[in-house]
């Protein structure tokens, strides 16, 4: 990939979690939500509704965390850039294929590897008593 084009893509992608992480330091991350939340609370919170405002109280943090995580991604693709390893498989060093960069400018790995990283993850978690996934006839091994 053009070294400008995945510059681009990276600031992009840098600009939208940066967004995202600012409303909600400023309150105005989903304000739907916090609509509701304000309308519970200006009726006088029942008991009933603290698990709604808590909920989501508990999204809104997700969303923050997810954003901060996207961007240590982000930061860690720009610093690759920079050093010319960039859109090279962090596994084997082959190259990822252009249009998995277009789609996903963070990647670290070729989908083969992806899937090997995430098998060898599921793994490591089921070893520490984690619910497996369903999808493999997983127990949780408590």
């Amino acid at each position: 990939m053009d070294p400008q084009r995945a510059r681009e893509l990276l600031e992009a992608e840098r600009a939208q979690q940066e967004a995202i992480l600012a409303a909600g330091e400023e309150g105005d991350f989903g304000e739907e939500e916090q609509e509701r939340s304000s309308t519970l609370l200006d009726a006088g919170t029942q008991p009933q509704d603290a698990p709604q405002v808590l909920y989501e109280d508990e999204q809104e943090q997700s969303f923050r965390e997810h954003a901060r995580a996207k961007l240590r991604e982000v930061e860690h693709a720009l610093r690759k850039l920079d050093d010319g390893s960039y859109g090279l498989d962090e596994r084997s060093g082959e190259p990822i294929p252009d249009e998995r960069l277009e789609a996903m400018p963070t990647a670290r790995f070729t989908i083969e590897n992806q899937k090997l990283e995430e098998a060898q993850a599921d793994v490591t978690h089921r070893g520490e008593g984690d619910v497996t996934s369903t999808r493999q006839g997983g127990r949780q091994s408590n």
